[in-house]
């Protein structure tokens, strides 16, 4: 497993052909990819997931090599449609390995279940009642998830608000927050058992005539930040485009404080983060939709849409932050039956859910520096066009030499269609066999 004693810095991955990427990562990991010729998922197992299931869905399963996170290096997988969010995340986690790695920080995995308490007569004396009584409602949690307890998590602590009085138009409302440690699973049908085992007990403690209404989770994972640093000396920011890295270093952090500025580029800026973490959470069954929900609210904390990555130049290198919260899990859910995102979790060397959420993490902070970098340089139609010029020569037939061949012209020609990608290979196909037959006579 490439995490701590094998390298992930593989210099031209990107160009190798699909089977000498195999025979790479079979020797870095002693894994067998051949689980996912077929998408990783039987039919029998798709069926037995969700309803009415006719057939499955493939999207194509990458490996981002150049990550090294809190000193271990890591092959990070991505299932994504979209050309060249791995492309991007790879080459800004080569940049971001110049200057020692990502490093992260991690909450215990407390996720949030929400009981709402309706018609409380006097919301106030509801919420002292509940306080006074956290130690009992810390039990009747306990014994809800007995098995989570043994693991060493469960309840952690309680907390109520008044989230509207009786002269409102709502009447007296009060939302109790049961904070439960879910260990290893991202905890969604843990915490909202325990909300629906011990709402009646929640309602009776409060009084004043509350009665239950909704017992459910919060994606709003607040207590279940991961924080991803990175420092890329100006020096690894230039290419041979770009000599000038303190430059391109600038043009980031203008980048990073337009979004801190405008909230609508800022939706795009965490866009391009959610790139790489989706990515990672598609690959491994969790749910990026959870995720994405908390993440744009935590954006919006504050009451202003903000960046959930920021960038600035420090002591001539660029440093970048993200904080974001990370709900994920290594087990349960569609993990324990789906055998392509056990095999993502076993590549990735994602032995718990904190270095799932740091691998995620580091993928969302390496995409937006990959984006900021294209949008501060040459724009981020440059790299989008070559990989799309790519896809479309190799739709009309071209491989080996002539792929590239007919993907660079295309590319340099601004004219990507498929009409005249299929053109250029029939003009190379001519050349080649003009030059063969001239070689007989």
């Amino acid at each position: 497993m490439a995490h701590g004693h094998e390298t992930t810095r593989i210099p031209g991955f990107y160009r190798l052909s699909l089977t000498e990427r195999r025979a790479v990562v079979l020797a870095k990991t002693g894994t067998d990819l051949a689980a996912l010729d077929h998408g990783g998922l039987d039919l029998a197992t798709a069926d037995g997931m969700i309803e009415n299931v006719v057939g499955t869905y493939a999207l194509p399963f990458a490996l981002a090599p150049n990550f090294r996170i809190d000193g271990c290096d890591h092959f990070v997988p991505m299932v994504v449609e979209e050309p060249s969010v791995v492309a991007a995340a790879a080459n800004a986690a080569r940049m971001v390995r110049a200057g020692g790695g990502f490093t992260t920080e991690h909450d215990a995995p407390v996720m949030i279940a929400q009981v709402q308490l309706l018609d409380v007569a006097d919301p106030d004396a509801a919420c002292a009642r509940l306080a006074a009584a956290e130690p009992e409602i810390l039990a009747l949690c306990a014994a809800a998830a007995p098995r989570i307890v043994e693991r060493g998590g469960g309840p952690r602590n309680v907390t109520s608000r008044v989230l509207s009085r009786p002269t409102d138009p709502d009447g007296g409302m009060v939302v109790v927050h049961l904070h439960v440690d879910c260990r290893d699973a991202m905890g969604a049908n843990l915490v909202n058992g325990v909300a629906e085992t011990v709402a009646a007990s929640l309602a009776r403690i409060a009084g004043s005539g509350a009665r239950v209404g909704l017992r459910i989770l919060s994606n709003l994972a607040e207590n279940r930040l991961v924080r991803v640093r990175a420092r890329v000396p100006a020096a690894a920011l230039a290419d041979a485009l770009h000599t000038d890295g303190l430059a391109v270093r600038d043009g980031i952090v203008a980048a990073s404080r337009f979004a801190e500025l405008d909230p609508f580029r800022a939706a795009t800026h965490n866009k391009g983060i959610m790139n790489g973490v989706d990515a990672v959470l598609v690959a491994t069954g969790n749910d990026w939709r959870g995720v994405e929900a908390g993440a744009h609210a935590y954006a919006a904390r504050s009451g202003r849409y903000a960046p959930l990555a920021i960038w600035r130049a420090e002591g001539g290198d660029l440093h970048g932050e993200l904080a974001m919260p990370m709900a994920v899990g290594t087990v349960g859910g569609a993990i324990q039956v789906h055998p392509g995102a056990q095999l993502a979790i076993k590549l990735a060397g994602a032995h718990s859910a904190r270095v799932l959420a740091a691998l995620a993490g580091a993928a969302g902070l390496a995409s937006n520096l990959a984006a900021l970098r294209a949008l501060a340089t040459d724009g981020i139609q440059r790299g989008h066009m070559s990989l799309h010029a790519r896809a479309v020569a190799r739709g009309v037939g071209a491989a080996g030499p002539l792929l590239d061949r007919v993907a660079v012209a295309i590319a340099a020609e601004g004219d990507v269609r498929p009409e005249r990608a299929r053109a250029v290979l029939d003009e190379l196909l001519a050349a080649e066999l003009k030059s063969r037959q001239s070689s007989l006579t």
